[in-house]
């Protein structure tokens, strides 16, 4: 640029950060046209989530921090909520900062808007992809009413549903040649579409953490147990269960498999506890099996499941952003210096797309 590159410091470069940050909304819209442009890219599918990063600081006057659902589990810590659209190639559409105690689903409605009030859509809308956590029936209805399809994962386990009609189960393979079995099923008075996903890899997965559960969860009544037959131990009727009450909360997947049967002396003391599994029958068939959820229709079955797994494209960009990026954690004391680091972690990813994108062309998918 002809700038004396001795009277650069690092003062000069937290203001120029503060400046670009000024101009986000411009830069954002330029560098969304740009790559479209570049790459004769089209939006029709398009992706919506959100994540958190948290101060090391205790960020005591900031309006932006704030204690909430660590997805690193630092609950220590106040966080920030980074929510993000992104195209199949991983290009940002739009970003938006929430306070850190913003939940997930909350957030749809005004990033949509703003995205509409952007990109103006004149011709069909692009395709919303999302997971479960942002896809309640409130979120989902909103999206009908602004005129975009969508797809997501159901938030319920669906239990009335039957194949549609003409419909046969397709066995497929993911890219780590995994089977997958897909299903086109109905619910009735739903005009949505499903799909019933059942994945061998997902079922082993499940299985192992419901057999790990289990037995943190038996070891747990075993220590109650000792706790009931050994001097000075917890022996009063209420406070063992108020004990099995908390482990129960503890592992709320797998209790409901246990029946439990603690017996008292008549005077508030309890004198033993017993445990027996059953009915796990029921929790193996379930295993592995998620609905796919969309306004989509006449598309088949591997389409659709093709569709919803670009989402992976977006978990990608997080990882991108928090780990090479270093937006994970934030180090700065002030909102301004906090918003403006987290804007250049953006645009630097920016550049990263760009790059992966012209090497995934030769056929290079490195990260």
């Amino acid at each position: 640029t002809g700038y004396d590159i001795e009277k650069i410091t690092k003062d000069k470069l937290y203001g120029i950060t503060k400046k670009l940050y000024q101009e986000k909304e411009g830069l954002e819209n330029h560098l969304s046209k740009c790559t479209n442009e570049l790459f004769n890219l089209e939006d029709k599918v398009i992706l919506y989530d959100l994540t958190n990063t948290y101060f090391e600081g205790r960020m005591q006057n900031s309006r932006v921090a704030k204690f909430g659902r660590s997805k690193e589990k630092r609950s220590d810590a106040k966080l920030i909520v980074l929510a993000v659209i992104v195209n199949t190639e991983g290009f940002l559409k739009y970003s938006d900062i929430f306070e850190g105690n913003t939940s997930d689903n909350s957030t749809l409605e005004t990033v949509i808007t703003k995205l509409n009030q952007k990109a103006g859509y004149t011709d069909k809308k692009p395709i919303i992809v999302m997971d479960a956590g942002i896809a309640t029936e409130a979120n989902i209805q909103f999206l009908k009413k602004e005129g975009y399809d969508y797809m997501c994962v159901s938030r319920s386990h669906l239990k009335d549903y039957q194949a549609d009609t003409g419909s046969l189960p397709v066995q497929i393979c993911d890219k780590k040649k995994q089977p997958i079995e897909l299903l086109k099923v109905r619910v009735e008075n739903d005009t949505d579409n499903y799909l019933w996903v059942r994945s061998e890899a997902k079922a082993a997965k499940e299985n192992s953490m419901h057999n790990q559960f289990a037995q943190r969860f038996e070891e747990g009544l075993r220590g109650i147990q000792n706790g009931i037959n050994s001097k000075g131990g917890t022996k009063k009727l209420d406070k063992v269960w108020e004990r099995i009450g908390r482990l129960k909360e503890k592992y709320a997947s797998v209790h409901q498999y246990y029946e439990i049967k603690v017996s008292d002396n008549g005077n508030g003391i309890a004198a033993s506890l017993g445990f027996e599994k059953k009915g796990e029958t029921n929790q193996a068939d379930k295993a592995g099996i998620y609905f796919l959820r969309t306004s989509l229709n006449g598309k088949n079955e591997q389409t659709l499941w093709t569709i919803y797994n670009v989402i992976r494209e977006i978990e990608s960009t997080f990882r991108i952003l928090k780990t090479d990026l270093d937006l994970r954690p934030v180090f700065h004391k002030t909102d301004d210096a906090s918003m403006a680091h987290l804007h250049l972690g953006l645009l630097a990813y920016w550049l990263v797309c760009t790059i992966r994108y012209q090497l995934k062309l030769k056929g290079i998918h490195n990260d």
